[in-house]
């Protein structure tokens, strides 16, 4: 379990000894809580799993009634009277037309392409991702490169706590 941060409040502790009986208590909580959690979870895998059970026979038999239909239409194409559609008392089928815009994959050409796209003022249609720091790559530097790039650094003592659940497991 990762370590947590605590709000101010008044010490309601006047021991270590209960300080640690609380941290005991703490991972006690957090072991019941987790059992809840995983029965919890079981019950739903359980469940999906019966729902996928229960449904694949006919999510096969609609996927088959679908490739039966397309291959229908596509074969009688001439029975929709030059339209697109075609209207059924249970519903209708059709074509629509469908455009793809296709990319090459090398770099290269793919630069060419965005090259081309803002000298033809069509610079709309390329992504460019704003700037964003890193902090976790900028912690890595020393703080007076930090500083000098005009980030600032602020160092705090911030509580935490963690209880030893091997120790409780044991007990």
């Amino acid at each position: 379990m990762a370590r947590k941060k605590v709000l101010d409040e008044a010490p309601a502790f006047e021991s270590w000894d209960e300080v640690n009986q609380a941290l005991a208590d703490i991972g006690n909580n957090q072991r019941v809580v987790e059992g809840f959690e995983a029965e919890m979870q079981e019950k739903i895998d359980a469940a999906k799993a019966e729902a996928e059970a229960r449904s694949r026979p006919f999510l096969e038999e609609t996927k088959r009634l679908e490739k039966q239909i397309r291959d229908f239409a596509e074969s009688n194409r001439d029975d929709m009277d030059g339209k697109k559609t075609k209207t059924l008392n249970f519903g209708s089928v059709g074509f629509r037309k469908s455009t793809k815009i296709t990319l090459p994959k090398a770099p290269g050409k793919l630069a060419e392409i965005v090259k081309q796209l803002v000298t033809k003022g069509m610079s709309d249609c390329v992504k460019r991702s704003e700037p964003k720091i890193d902090k976790d790559a900028l912690r890595k530097y020393p703080p007076s490169d930090i500083v000098a790039a005009g980030a600032g650094i602020k160092v705090e003592d911030v509580f935490w706590y963690e209880p030893d659940r091997e120790k409780l497991e044991r007990a």
